[in-house]
């Protein structure tokens, strides 16, 4: 990472339709959970968002990430649920939350 991105703000897109219907269709406690994870997220550099210990911010690697896209990642952003998401410039996009953990990385 260059300086540049140590100090860079993370910048969130939320406007994939798919984790919009995955965020808004989650029951409150748990969709104001994963919004607060967000708003910390957004408050964050590059270099601390992925040294953020509550995120667990994994690389999947089994996955083929989106065009355009060098790597896909898989954030945890409730108790229960896991996002992924990958890197544009400033922009973290992100593309869905997973009903668990497993469903993030394909298994079943």
């Amino acid at each position: 990472m260059t300086a540049t991105d140590q100090r860079a703000r993370v910048r969130l897109d939320l406007n994939n339709p798919i984790f919009q219907e995955n965020l808004l269709t989650l029951r409150k406690p748990e969709r104001h959970s994963v919004l607060e994870a967000l708003n910390k997220l957004r408050q964050t550099t590059w270099a601390q968002a992925f040294r953020n210990n509550g995120m667990k911010c994994e690389k999947i690697v089994s996955a083929t990430p989106p065009q355009g896209a060098t790597a896909l990642y898989s954030l945890r952003i409730s108790q229960a649920r896991r996002a992924t998401a990958y890197r544009d410039g400033d922009f973290i996009r992100f593309l869905t939350i997973a009903p668990d953990h497993d469903s993030t990385y394909g298994k079943r």
